[in-house]
């Protein structure tokens, strides 16, 4: 790819964040109910692509989180206005963008608002609402769940409950909560939890508390929300958290910030003392078991999360940002029809296969297990070669 090219891609990446408008596009008609929607024109463009495209990111507010901001006075966050969007709305913006079915989470902040009760109950109203929104029209909307970290304990309870009782598709974390990033030792109940049950959680990015004493005047969803993510999915990886919890199926939200961009330089801990034990199957190994969402991403960062990943680890997504540019993506070569087939759907029914159509083939998600004893012992058998390298090149 030329520079030129480059250059001008991430421009138009900034431009379509700058042009977002908040959850669901105001252009959306308001106040349009499901059965509106079902018997009206809408409802027969809506069902001729119930088998369309299938978005994992899809943010929406219900009332009892419009309620909990307006009470904080907040309508913004990371730069971005935060708007209030219905059932009816959502599925109109499905018939409208051309997505078959969608994820339905709640946008950063999340429900940790600086008072850990209040999260706790905010999660509990939350989740309620969506698996109601969800459960009109179970056949294209699903919704991940919200859980009140940082405490522990409470995410754990409303993760079984949204799990087991609401039928939750799985669950939305923040990629740090109160100065903690996800792979902190303080949530490894939760990931053992989520683990257990083999969840799949999308991972948002929010706005770590040490931005705003950087000084700089740049919206937080410019930059500092890439970092946030980044440094997240890195920590999951270094902390040993993606070797101790291999069943989690994770979902990087916008296409893991800068992770694709910086995942050759992250590697490099391979070759540090410590690390080895920690991700010993190679930190590359790790990272390119992440899925990825491509919402927020231009041309440039699909190149370069082509070159990082097998297709099948790419899903598709617009959370409240125009579409990626999917076609341009296979005239460049970065993709072919039949793979971008799978990350426009097929690679999501692999981990969400109840939204599969009658006849419609899932391929299975891969299954990931932690290190075996033959891997430990090679590993073992090769430490005293490495080390005689190492000091030969020293």
């Amino acid at each position: 790819m030329k520079r030129r090219e480059f250059v001008t891609g991430m421009g138009l990446l900034m431009g379509a964040s700058m042009l977002s408008r908040g959850v669901f596009a105001s252009d959306i008609e308001p106040g349009l109910t499901v059965a509106e929607l079902r018997n009206g024109a809408s409802g027969a463009a809506a069902s001729s692509t119930l088998a369309g495209y299938f978005d994992v990111h899809r943010q929406v507010i219900p009332a009892a989180y419009a309620a909990a901001l307006q009470a904080r006075g907040i309508d913004h966050f990371a730069g971005r206005t935060l708007a209030v969007d219905s059932a009816g709305q959502a599925l109109l913006a499905l018939g409208a963008q051309g997505s078959g079915c969608a994820l339905l989470s709640l946008p950063a902040p999340g429900v940790w608002l600086g008072d850990g009760k209040g999260a706790a109950q905010l999660a509990r109203d939350c989740n309620d609402q969506l698996a109601a929104f969800a459960a009109q029209q179970p056949q294209q909307l699903g919704w991940l769940a919200a859980l009140p970290l940082p405490d522990v304990d409470e995410g754990v309870a409303e993760a079984a409950r949204a799990l087991d009782q609401l039928g939750a598709d799985g669950v939305a974390l923040m990629a740090s909560v109160d100065g903690r990033f996800l792979g902190d030792s303080e949530f490894d109940p939760l990931l053992a939890e989520l683990n257990r049950r083999e969840a799949r959680v999308l991972v948002l990015p929010n706005l770590h508390p040490t931005s705003a004493e950087l000084q700089l005047d740049v919206p937080g969803f410019a930059v500092e929300q890439a970092c946030d993510l980044t440094r997240a999915a890195v920590n999951l990886v270094l902390s040993g958290s993606m070797e101790r919890y291999p069943a989690i199926r994770w979902v990087l939200a916008e296409g893991g910030g800068f992770l694709p961009y910086a995942a050759w330089r992250v590697s490099l801990a391979n070759a540090m003392p410590g690390f080895s034990e920690l991700a010993p199957q190679g930190v590359m190994t790790y990272l390119r078991r992440f899925y990825f969402a491509t919402s927020s991403l231009a041309l440039p960062a699909l190149a370069v999360l082509g070159e990082l990943v097998e297709p099948s680890r790419v899903l598709y997504a617009r959370a409240d940002q125009p579409a990626p540019p999917l076609a341009q993506a296979q005239q460049a070569g970065i993709w072919s029809a039949a793979e971008l087939a799978g990350i426009r759907r097929g690679h999501a029914l692999s981990l969400f296969p109840r939204f599969a159509q009658p006849g419609e083939a899932v391929v299975p998600a891969p299954v990931f297990t932690s290190e075996t004893s033959l891997q430990r012992l090679k590993r073992a058998a090769a430490q005293p070669l490495a080390a005689l390298m190492q000091r030969m090149k020293d």
